[in-house]
């Protein structure tokens, strides 16, 4: 197989491997997340790779599916740096519908992780391609299959399954909106309750007790449970 040359090694946080396919991924990673698709280019992405330009091409093909591959590579970054729980048999589908929320909560917040994995999902989450599409077939789809199967077992099947996909689409948007509008949501309340009550831990719990209430496992919340 032929090799593809290496340039001047790269300064950033893509030079953390010698896989040049890899280092590849990681400044494009980077370089699309902070500047878009359109904008970001081959060379760019090259020099900070310290590969040569010809490197996109025998690896990837194009930049299109260096992007898509980019995309999928910081996805099973995140998923790697924060993963799903492993739930001895028994464990009750209240505790494992918090553990849930949590762990969507801590990746998709980003907290202590490399800033521009997030920012590079939420482009592509807000402005959808194919990279999109196939992120969610490989990745997003098991993950809100699993959620949808604990709310059923929660109900014990008294609700169908477009309500059971309805409650769990509510639970993924009351954590995103951390996500998409965290900026809008210091605005709105002090810095103190967003020290205390807006972080994964009291988010997860609030999120867990609000859907249980919904849903009619729980008393609904009270003001005493609710003050800070």
């Amino acid at each position: 197989m032929a090799t593809i040359q290496v340039g001047t090694p790269a300064t950033s946080a893509a030079a953390a491997t010698d896989d040049p396919r890899d280092r590849l991924l990681l400044a494009a990673g980077q370089e699309f997340a902070e500047h878009g698709y359109e904008a970001a280019t081959v060379r760019d992405i090259c020099l900070k790779a310290g590969a040569n330009v010809a490197a996109v091409n025998y690896y990837f093909g194009d930049k299109r599916r260096l992007y898509i591959e980019s995309v999928k590579h910081a996805h099973e970054a995140r998923v790697k740096q924060v993963p799903l729980p492993e739930w001895p048999e028994g464990k009750p589908a209240a505790e494992r519908l918090h553990d849930f929320v949590a762990n969507m909560l801590e990746r998709m917040l980003g907290l202590g992780q490399p800033p521009w994995q997030v920012r590079l999902m939420m482009r592509e989450v807000l402005h959808p391609t194919d990279a999109c599409r196939e992120l969610v077939e490989d990745y997003i789809r098991p993950h809100f299959a699993l959620l949808v199967s604990i709310l059923d077992e929660l109900c014990e099947g008294s609700l169908s399954q477009p309500e059971l996909r309805r409650i769990a689409l509510s639970i993924i948007g009351q954590c995103f909106l951390y996500r998409a509008a965290g900026d809008v949501v210091g605005m709105l309340v002090p810095r103190s309750e967003l020290e205390s009550l807006h972080t994964p831990g009291p988010l997860a719990d609030h999120v867990t007790r609000y859907a249980l209430s919904a849903l009619g496992l729980v008393p609904p919340l009270s003001s005493e449970e609710t003050r800070p």
